[in-house]
């Protein structure tokens, strides 16, 4: 289960869900294979709801386990020097920042557009470009387990070239036919505690 600090919110005894801190973690790798010119580094959430979307956090509601799932990106930090094996607590978000952060507070590579954009675009309150970590928040009424998945790939190029505003799967795209090798860690994490979250005591 990973950590409430990490993430964008937390399960609460009043509304269900609040805010949380979003600090991203401390992430480390081993060194890659010979010709390894950078890293990837990727968070992704393979179950957020596809369908049912109008039902996600609304009261008397559930999101039903059998809903179609896609993948949603938390992380996406691309061009990461082959010297560079880990990323220290706090390097992509130290905060949960409205509107989202900018490109130039990630100081280690070159950070995407995580899916915040996305998925508050029709947010006044909350919509803008999201660049770095913003950890999980998945719907508190979602009857599935949300898993995610933290990846890190060794490349064969420095860079992957993506320009200004690239996502996860743009990311994904550019890295056909230059990953040398790839590894992974699966946790989860949950709002509901159907499904295994923990209400803070006041």
């Amino acid at each position: 289960m990973i950590p409430a600090k990490y993430t964008f919110c937390m399960p609460a005894a009043e509304g269900h869900a609040g805010p949380s801190t979003n600090i991203s973690p401390a992430i480390s790798w081993s060194k890659g294979p010979k010709g390894t010119q950078s890293y990837v580094v990727i968070l992704n959430d393979t179950d957020s709801p596809k369908e049912n979307r109008d039902k996600m956090n609304k009261e008397g509601m559930t999101v039903p386990g059998t809903s179609a799932r896609q993948t949603f990106f938390h992380l996406v930090l691309a061009d990461i020097p082959a010297n560079v094996l880990s990323l220290p607590e706090g390097a992509a978000s130290d905060a949960r920042v409205p509107h989202g952060k900018a490109a130039a507070q990630i100081k280690v590579g070159v950070p995407g557009l995580n899916d915040f954009t996305k998925a508050f675009a029709a947010n006044d309150a909350l919509k803008g470009k999201y660049y770095g970590w913003d950890g999980p928040c998945p719907p508190w009424n979602d009857e599935n387990l949300h898993h995610y998945h933290f990846m890190v790939y060794a490349l064969s190029v420095k860079t992957l070239n993506l320009g200004a505003d690239f996502d996860g799967p743009a990311a994904m795209e550019a890295m056909k036919d230059k990953i040398l090798a790839e590894g992974k860690l699966d946790s989860v994490y949950s709002t509901n505690p159907t499904t295994g979250a923990v209400i803070p005591k006041k």
